[in-house]
C-alpha cells in the first residue's frame, strides 16, 4: 500500500561537496566566493556551516563563564533633576525594572532627603553607576546606608577614585568600559583586545588577577550584527578564561554589562530604531549579557513615556516569551556561532599580544596606531553604507520623506554613522533642486530603475518629479522645455538609453544637470561625459560623493 511505502522511504544524505557544487550551479558561471561574505573584523562568513566546518576543532565550553541563568534588566531614568529621577525609578520598578542605573554624564544636585531614599533602594535594587565624577553629589548616599546594610548594596560604580566604595564588599569599581570606543567605530575585536589590555593594567595596579577578577567588570555596547554581537559576548567568555589560566588562577566569573547600540540610530525616521534595539537586546541576552539596558527609539532627541516603556518591554517580551532566561548559553552548538566565537578568539588573543607588546592600555588609547586604525574602523563603515553594501533602514535605503528631519539630535554620539544623511535631509529641507526623471519606453521597462533613482535621491531628502513615458527623444525634450529643472536623470533600458543619448544631447539645452541612470561600456561613458553628461547613478556608487556633488553643481560649484 502506499501508505507503506511512504512509511519506508529515506532521505539521501547528501554531503557538503555536493551542496557547494549545487550552489555553484544556482550562481550560473559566477564563483563560489561570491557567497562568502567579509565582515569589518576580517573574517569571512561563508553560506553554510557544518561539524566538519574548520573552525569547530578544539572549542572551549563557555557555560561555567557565566555564573547565573538570565540577566538583569536595566533601565536609565531619563530626568533633569534628583526628585523626578526617584519618582521614574519608583515607577520603572514597579514595571520591570530590576536595576538602578545611573549616567554621571547627566549628573544634577542631590540634597539630603533624596539621598536618603536613594539609599534605601540601593540596598534591595544592584546599582550601576557609570561614567561618575568623584565630586559627583550622588555618591553621598552611601553615607546614608549603615554599616550592617553595606553588603547588602550590590553592582557596580564606575568612579573616577572608587576608594570610598570599599567598605561595600559587593560592589564592583573597576572595569573595561569600551562603549564609547564602539561608538567611534570600533569593531568586535577592537572592543575585545582593549578590554584584556584594561584588565592586565588594572591587574598591575591592584596586585593580582585573582584580586582583580573580585571587582572587575566589562560593559559593551551591541550593534545590530546579531551573530558576531553574540559571537562577541561568548569570545569574552572564551578569553576571559585564556587570560585567567596565563595569570596560573582558576577562571572566576566576570558581569558583562550591555546596552544596545546608538551608533546605528536615526533621528530622521527613530521607529526604525525600535527594530534596532529589539535586534541588538536579542543578540546580547543570546550571547549572555548579565545585565542590559535598552534604549528608546528617540534617545537622541526626546524620550516620552511611551518610548520609554517600549524599551522596557522590549526586555520584559524577550524574557516572558523566549525563555531564553532558563539557558545559560542559548546559542551554544550552533555550528555557525561556535565557528565564529573561536575566529574571533583568535584574531582578539592576537592583537591583544601584539599591542600589549608596546603600549599600556592608556596608551595605546593615546597613540597615533590607535587613531589611525579606529579612524580607518569608522571610514570603513561609512563606505559601506554609502556605497549601499550596509543598509540603515530609513536612512540609506527606503528613506522615508514624510518622516520628520526636523528633530536635531541632542544627545551627540561620536561616529553616530546616520549622521551624514541627516545632514543632506537638512539641508535640502530647506531649499532643494527640482529633479526629474525622464523615463522613456513601456512602464515594464523604466520602472525597477525609476524607482531606484528616486529612493536614491530621497536618502538626502529629495523629492523627484516623474515624467510621463516618452517615446522619442522629441517628447522629452518639450515636455523639459515647458518645466523649469535643475536636474534630470535618464531612466530607460540600457538598449534604449544607448539610442537616445546621441539625439538628445545633440539637441538638448545645457541649462540643468543631466545624470544617466545605470552603467555602461567606460567608453561609452566617456564619449556621454564629454558631450554633457554629468554623470551616471547606479547600485554601488557612492551617495555621499553623489550628495555632495548635486548640492556643488546645484550652488554653482562645477569645479565639484
Amino acid at each position: 500500500m502506499l501508505i507503506d511505502q511512504i512509511k519506508r522511504t529515506t532521505f539521501e544524505e547528501k554531503t557538503y561537496d555536493e551542496w557547494q557544487a549545487l550552489a555553484v550551479k544556482s550562481l550560473r558561471g559566477l564563483p563560489f566566493e561570491k557567497l562568502v561574505t567579509k565582515t569589518i573584523e576580517g573574517i569571512d562568513l561563508y553560506p553554510l556551516y557544518t561539524e566538519d566546518s574548520p573552525k569547530l576543532d578544539s572549542l572551549h565550553p563557555i557555560r561555567h563563564a557565566k555564573s547565573e541563568n538570565g540577566w538583569i534588566i536595566g533601565q536609565e531614568q531619563y530626568v533633569r533633576d534628583a526628585k523626578a529621577f526617584l519618582q521614574s525609578l519608583k515607577t520603572s520598578l514597579k514595571r520591570g525594572n530590576e536595576a538602578i542605573v545611573y549616567d554621571g554624564r547627566k549628573s544634577f544636585d542631590w540634597g539630603q532627603e533624596e539621598l536618603q531614599e536613594l539609599a534605601q533602594y540601593a540596598v534591595k535594587y544592584p546599582l550601576y553607576f557609570f561614567k561618575v565624577s568623584k565630586k559627583d553629589s550622588i555618591l553621598h548616599f552611601f553615607d546614608k546606608i549603615s554599616a550592617e546594610d553595606r553588603e547588602k548594596v550590590k553592582g557596580v560604580v564606575e568612579v573616577e577614585d572608587g576608594a570610598f566604595v570599599k567598605q561595600f564588599v559587593n560592589l564592583r569599581t573597576i572595569g573595561a568600559d569600551v562603549v564609547d570606543e564602539h561608538h567611534r567605530g570600533a569593531d568586535a575585536v577592537t572592543e575585545l583586545a582593549l578590554v584584556l589590555l584594561k584588565a592586565v593594567d588594572e591587574t598591575k595596579k591592584v596586585g593580582s588577577f585573582s584580586a582583580l577578577s573580585q571587582t572587575f567588570f566589562t560593559r559593551f555596547a551591541i550593534d545590530t550584527h546579531f551573530f558576531m554581537e553574540i559571537a562577541k559576548l561568548r569570545a569574552f567568555k572564551v578569553l576571559w578564561e585564556a587570560l585567567s589560566n596565563a595569570y596560573g588562577e582558576n577562571m572566576q566569573p566576570i558581569p558583562v554589562i550591555c546596552e544596545t547600540s546608538k551608533r546605528s540610530f536615526s533621528t530622521v525616521d527613530p521607529y526604525v530604531n525600535l527594530l534596532r534595539a529589539g535586534n541588538s537586546a536579542f543578540s546580547a541576552v543570546l550571547g549572555g549579557a548579565d545585565m542590559l539596558m535598552v534604549h528608546p527609539h528617540d534617545v537622541l532627541t526626546n524620550p516620552t513615556a511611551t518610548s520609554i516603556r517600549l524599551a522596557r518591554n522590549i526586555q520584559l517580551v524577550i524574557k516572558e516569551e523566549t525563555q531564553v532566561n532558563e539557558v545559560v548559553d542559548t546559542a551554544g552548538g550552533s555550528y555557525f556561532i561556535e565557528a565564529l566565537t573561536k575566529e574571533l578568539v583568535e584574531k582578539v588573543w592576537a592583537m591583544f599580544v601584539e599591542i600589549d607588546q608596546t603600549y599600556t592600555y592608556e596608551q595605546y588609547l593615546a597613540s597615533d596606531q590607535y587613531k589611525t586604525h579606529i579612524q580607518s574602523l569608522y571610514e570603513k563603515r561609512i563606505d559601506a553604507i554609502a556605497k549601499g553594501k550596509h543598509s540603515l533602514v530609513g536612512t540609506n535605503v527606503y528613506a522615508d520623506l514624510s518622516a520628520n528631519d526636523e528633530i536635531e539630535a541632542v544627545v551627540q554620539i561620536e561616529g553616530r554613522l546616520a549622521t551624514p544623511f541627516e545632514t543632506f535631509r537638512k539641508i535640502f529641507k530647506q531649499e532643494q533642486p527640482t529633479v526629474a526623471l525622464l523615463t522613456f519606453g513601456e512602464l515594464k521597462d523604466f520602472k525597477a530603475r525609476a524607482d531606484f533613482i528616486s529612493g536614491f535621491f530621497a536618502t538626502a531628502g529629495i523629492e523627484t518629479i516623474g515624467s510621463p513615458a516618452f517615446q522619442s527623444v522629441e517628447q522629452a525634450l518639450d515636455w523639459v522645455q515647458e518645466s523649469s529643472l535643475d536636474h534630470v536623470v535618464i531612466c530607460a533600458t540600457n538598449e534604449r538609453t544607448e539610442e537616445i543619448m546621441p539625439t538628445f544631447l545633440a539637441q538638448v539645452s545645457k541649462d540643468f544637470v543631466i545624470d544617466v541612470a545605470g552603467k555602461y561600456p567606460e567608453n561609452l561613458m566617456n564619449e556621454w561625459l564629454e558631450k554633457g553628461v554629468d554623470g551616471f547613478i547606479y547600485q554601488g556608487l557612492n551617495k555621499l560623493e553623489k550628495f555632495t556633488d548635486v548640492l556643488n553643481r546645484w550652488k554653482g560649484d562645477s569645479n565639484s
